[in-house]
């Protein structure tokens, strides 16, 4: 445990977890005392240095979190999670079993990551249509992104979008209709390119078999 970090009442922390220096644990949320929100952190997870976790959140076992990694309130944490360095996560966040995100990426919040799904660096998920319009907080919907796929590096994907089971997006694409499963799209916006399983090596050789 890091002498310098800060755990905060009411927080349970499994057993082989680190905590590097310089980290917030259980942090209060806006109108909440310290220790009024139970926080769990389960079984031989890192947290790593300068990272903010809120109250209220429940992460599974062996979680990787980067560097100055936000975790804000009330989400749901599987296990064998990695969230990368500087990323932001919002609160009311569901990421599934064995979901990968990297560094400085951006989650709203009421998203779903299911299980083995892979986001690459820097990628944006929004969840409002109409930014400060007099009812954006009664409409927010965040995206989900289906079991095993991937999105690829600088890719934004806009509110209430459904990124199905074993789809790709390429990079730097701007994601603004719903994603068949096992469908390559790419481009602004976003277009169907061919099928993941369809994708191959300059070998020939299938990658993903």
């Amino acid at each position: 445990m890091g002498k310098t970090s800060i755990i905060h009442a009411n927080v349970e922390i499994g057993e082989g977890t680190v905590i590097e220096d310089f980290c917030i644990i259980g942090s209060p949320p806006r109108g909440k005392k310290p220790g009024e929100v139970k926080t769990v952190i389960g079984k031989n997870c890192t947290i790593r240095s300068h990272s903010i976790i809120y109250a209220g959140n429940k992460i599974g076992n062996n979680f990787q979190g980067g560097n100055m990694l936000t975790l804000r309130e009330h989400n749901d944490v599987g296990n064998q999670v990695s969230i990368g360095t500087k990323s932001d996560i919002q609160h009311h966040v569901t990421i599934e079993d064995d979901v990968r995100i990297h560094t400085q990426v951006f989650i709203p919040e009421f998203c779903t990551l299911k299980k083995g799904c892979w986001i690459g660096p820097n990628v944006v998920m929004t969840n409002a249509s109409f930014p400060l319009s007099p009812l954006v907080k009664e409409n927010l919907k965040g995206g989900i992104v289906e079991e095993n796929a991937k999105v690829g590096a600088n890719a934004t994907i806009m509110p209430g979008i459904v990124i199905g089971k074993n789809a790709m997006v390429g990079s730097g694409s701007v994601v603004t209709k719903d994603v068949e499963p096992d469908m390559v799209v790419a481009g602004n916006p976003a277009k169907p390119m061919k099928k993941v399983s369809e994708l191959k090596y300059k070998t020939g050789e299938k990658a993903y078999p």
